[in-house]
């Protein structure tokens, strides 16, 4: 009887203490969550007065000095909140400026910018012909196309040698041919040198009427066609036109015309220079040429 009151007795204080030892979690486990919840809250209350910018401390009319401002956290996050702010808008003003300056040069100076790598190039659609010397007796020029087209055709321009470039652009018969849709920018000079020659002074002596300083004055004139498949006769694009008259001793006068504009070509169209005779024309690269290039 005694051994089994014993056990009896140890069963009982065992019981006691796993009893006691739930109580005791159960008690520290609600405890440290209150404790958690509160922790929880003061923290989020702090946190919007801190972006609120309002200092707690002051709310409960408490003046907090400088030094001690420093050790507060929520000062701490604040100035950390507004060193983040200052390098977000320093860095986007950054971009802007730079995008701004890389779009002022790109429109004044086109070739300095970069392209974008993922972006095609634009295809360079360029020509520059030059004057080329030929013999005397290949200077008689193309002659009149027909009725409606002035002047001599000059068909011999220079495309390889010296200044001259063709960049995806033909040079056929004298003529360039546009090889896309676009918007050009047609530009020629012509430089004329006329020499005053024995059997011209004779022929205008023999004329009634018309003294040496008149057969001097000769009109000097260019012009820019331009012909399409659509339509048989070609089309004048530009025209100048100059008469000057030079002193009777003068052996030899020298006179350029210029021109040049923006049109809209299409692809195939064929662009030539006429002028009023193609024997006056002194045919020096740097002297008389002719071009268009692709602007967009």
């Amino acid at each position: 009887m005694t051994s089994s009151h014993t056990m009896q007795y140890i069963g009982l204080l065992l019981l006691a203490a796993i009893l006691l030892q739930t109580i005791a979690v159960a008690v520290t486990f609600i405890y440290f969550s209150n404790v958690l919840t509160t922790m929880k809250e003061t923290f989020s209350k702090s946190s919007v007065s801190c972006l609120m910018r309002a200092n707690i401390r002051s709310i409960k009319g408490l003046d907090v000095g400088a030094a001690e401002g420093k050790d507060d956290p929520c000062w701490q996050v604040t100035q950390q909140l507004h060193f983040l702010i200052e390098k977000s808008m320093s860095n986007r003003y950054q971009k802007e400026i730079s995008s701004a300056v890389k779009d002022e040069v790109s429109r004044v100076l086109p070739s300095l910018v970069v392209q974008d790598q993922e972006a095609p190039p634009r295809p360079k659609v360029a020509a520059h012909v030059t004057g080329s010397y030929i013999p005397d007796a290949d200077k008689d020029g193309g002659g009149p196309l027909n009725r409606k087209v002035y002047g001599q055709k000059i068909q011999s321009w220079e495309s390889e040698k010296g200044l001259a470039f063709l960049q995806n652009v033909e040079l056929s018969d004298g003529e360039l041919v546009v090889p896309q849709a676009g918007l050009y920018y047609i530009y020629s000079q012509t430089y004329f040198r006329h020499t005053l020659m024995e059997e011209d002074e004779e022929e205008h002596e023999e004329d009634e009427g018309t003294s040496t300083e008149t057969a001097r004055g000769k009109p000097m004139l260019q012009y820019v066609y331009k012909k399409v498949s659509s339509y048989a006769v070609p089309i004048l694009l530009m025209k100048n036109a100059r008469t000057t008259c030079w002193s009777r001793d003068a052996e030899y006068g020298l006179y350029s015309i210029y021109q040049a504009g923006l049109f809209q070509l299409a692809g195939g169209d064929r662009l030539f220079v006429t002028v009023s005779n193609v024997s006056t024309i002194d045919m020096d690269e740097k002297s008389s040429f002719f071009g268009a290039f692709l602007v967009s």
